[in-house]
């Protein structure tokens, strides 16, 4: 049942293309049938021309031989541009969902140890559909054609064509079972060979800065040997059957065409046979060696399309919630409890909340005690194991993230921009962004007048992940991006880690911004300046929840519950001066 609902959208996105099967299926009945050209030419040539020595009769076998090759020529070209089509089509219907698949998995903890995993694997089913396996699998229902005509020309080829057909019946399904294996763990050694080199892109700094290129290269390549040799073992065995079949082939066609010669020497048969059946028991197990040559390539589709499958099924397209209207009041978090994904350690427990428009909230805590976490929640991005987050009084789950986005504002500690300019980053690649809401933004984040400094202004092109930025620039971008479109509920995650002093006062113009215009604005911070514009404290501890109130009220509460005599851990120390800083800057 589970397998029926996993695969129907691949399925679905093939059935669309049923028309062009069809197409293919009649082609190849044609084809097949102008395959007999080359036997039938032969025998009439044997039986026909030559005794008679007939030149024009030769001539006229000739042209007639050429338009059908010229027939055949057509159509196989026409079949192979339909099925390129075909797997271009199932790539068309495909791609988004997979794409969003590449894009959500990590935030359900469905992440395989290579991200693009799921985009490789439906290049592999484009890459199959669009080469000659298709053709091959196409062709194999006319083997039992091919051999009732080898049986027409006698008895005795009519069996040797059979058990030539059983003995590559036997080889296909051999090497369905030697391959399967090694190309399952050729798969893995890739994921983890890819996923090493795409962790060493990213921290290609720090592996250079601290002299560890030499040693995560000799990861990278224990697992690149690991996958070559996996990829050998693959190529081993279905290149050994592909050889073994196309010699078995080649010698039952020599075999054919003494038995035919043994029928002509005892006039048990005409002398065009010797050639013809020749030419048409290779012909008749052409479409089962070229299965075979081609079964690693469908190995590998299968198993991508089971990948697939299953990912569709563990992370089903989201649905089109009904539209809310623009969230304006207020937001509330209901006994909030979290794990990260594909995990089931609780990170935060029992946490609620209520914040109205204009208030900002800091959150305040130790490391490690979920802050993060926690507003992760609140945009979105971490779904609760239980409780609720909701805005003005739906729960964030009734949102689509299309819906929701554009009134969120969020600043990860790690920001992340992406190759393009400076003014796309700013606008969420928002195709349709006017230049004064892009300006209007970088204003508010205090950044408008830096971006005039550089070389090209706002249509400045950075690399992935900001490249060309400094850290602090990074930074301000990010908030310029999250306060772009004056979105209701801002969340920012240690905003200030970056940035030097005027940046911390432009941070603090921001959340006086927000506020100002009716928003509601989070901040998650360790250094007491990022609070300086907020009126509400979130004390957190180990997960949960210690203290929320007013700003002075929590910070008063806070010290008189945490003296730090020497005999408590550092950590408690460091969270009791940490909180009396705080209070000073209040």
């Amino acid at each position: 049942m589970a397998k029926g609902r996993e695969s129907a959208e691949i399925i679905s996105a093939l059935a669309s293309c049923r028309t062009a099967f069809i197409g293919v299926a009649v082609m190849s009945g044609l084809v097949n049938i102008l395959y007999l050209t080359g036997s039938f030419f032969m025998l009439e040539v044997y039986d026909r021309v030559i005794p008679s020595r007939s030149v024009p009769t030769l001539i006229g076998l000739m042209i007639l031989a050429l338009v059908l090759y010229g027939f055949q020529g057509v159509l196989e070209t026409i079949r192979s541009r339909i099925l390129a089509r075909v797997g271009a089509s199932l790539d068309e219907a495909l791609s988004a969902r997979v794409f969003d698949i590449v894009v959500r998995a990590p935030l359900k903890g469905a992440t395989p140890g290579d991200g693009l995993l799921p985009l490789r694997d439906l290049d592999q089913l484009r890459a199959f559909l669009g080469g000659t396996g298709p053709s091959a699998f196409f062709d194999l229902p006319w083997m039992p054609i091919y051999v009732f005509i080898c049986f027409l020309f006698h008895p005795l080829i009519g069996i040797a064509a059979l058990v030539g057909a059983a003995v590559l019946a036997v080889l296909a399904l051999t090497t369905d079972r030697s391959t399967r294996a090694p190309t399952q763990t050729a798969t893995a050694h890739g994921m983890r060979r890819n996923g090493l080199a795409e962790a060493g892109r990213r921290n290609a700094e720090v592996l250079a800065a601290m002299g560890m290129q030499g040693r995560f290269a000799d990861r990278w390549g224990g697992a690149n040997r690991d996958y070559m040799q996996s990829q050998m073992a693959v190529s081993d065995v279905a290149g050994g059957f592909g050889a073994g079949s196309k010699v078995f082939r080649m010698a039952l066609q020599s075999g054919v065409l003494a038995l035919g010669a043994w029928l002509v020497i005892n006039n048990l048969a005409s002398a065009g046979v010797i050639i013809a059946s020749s030419i048409l028991v290779a012909r008749a197990l052409a479409p089962a060696e070229l299965a075979i040559a081609n079964w690693k390539g469908f190995v590998q589709a299968r198993q991508s399309w089971a990948r697939l499958s299953e990912l569709f099924a563990r992370l089903p397209a989201v649905e089109q919630p009904h539209a809310l209207p623009a969230p304006s009041q207020s937001l509330v978090a209901e006994n909030v409890t979290l794990a990260p994904p594909g995990t089931q350690r609780i990170v935060v427990q029992d946490v609620s909340l209520s914040l109205q428009r204009g208030q900002g909230l800091g959150i305040i805590g130790p490391s490690a005690s979920g802050k993060s976490s926690l507003v992760r929640a609140i945009v979105g991005v971490w779904p609760p194991v239980r409780g609720k987050v909701r805005i003005d009084g739906a729960a964030i789950d009734q949102w689509s993230s299309a819906d929701l986005g554009p009134h969120i504002g969020f600043l990860p500690q790690e920001v992340e921009l992406f190759a393009g300019t400076i003014a796309e980053n700013i606008a969420r690649f928002d195709p349709n962004a006017q230049s004064g809401a892009v300006i209007s933004a970088a204003k508010a984040a205090g950044i408008h007048e830096m971006i005039l400094r550089l070389a090209e202004g706002y249509d400045t092109r950075i690399g992935e992940g900001g490249a060309g930025l400094s850290a602090g620039q990074r930074q301000r971008v990010g908030l310029a991006r999250a306060l772009y479109g004056d979105p209701f509920l801002v969340v920012l995650d240690e905003p200030n880690s970056n940035l030097d002093g005027e940046g911390e006062n432009a941070l603090t113009q921001a959340i006086v911004g927000v506020r100002q215009r009716g928003g509601i604005c989070i901040v998650v911070a360790h250094r007491p300046s990022a609070l300086a514009a907020v009126d509400m404290i979130l004390m957190m501890a180990d997960g949960r929840a210690q203290a929320f109130g007013p700003k002075d009220e929590v910070l008063k509460r806070v010290l008189r519950s945490t003296p730090a005599p020497a005999a408590e851990p550092v950590a408690a120390q460091r969270t009791g001066a940490n909180v009396a800083t705080l209070q000073e800057s209040a």
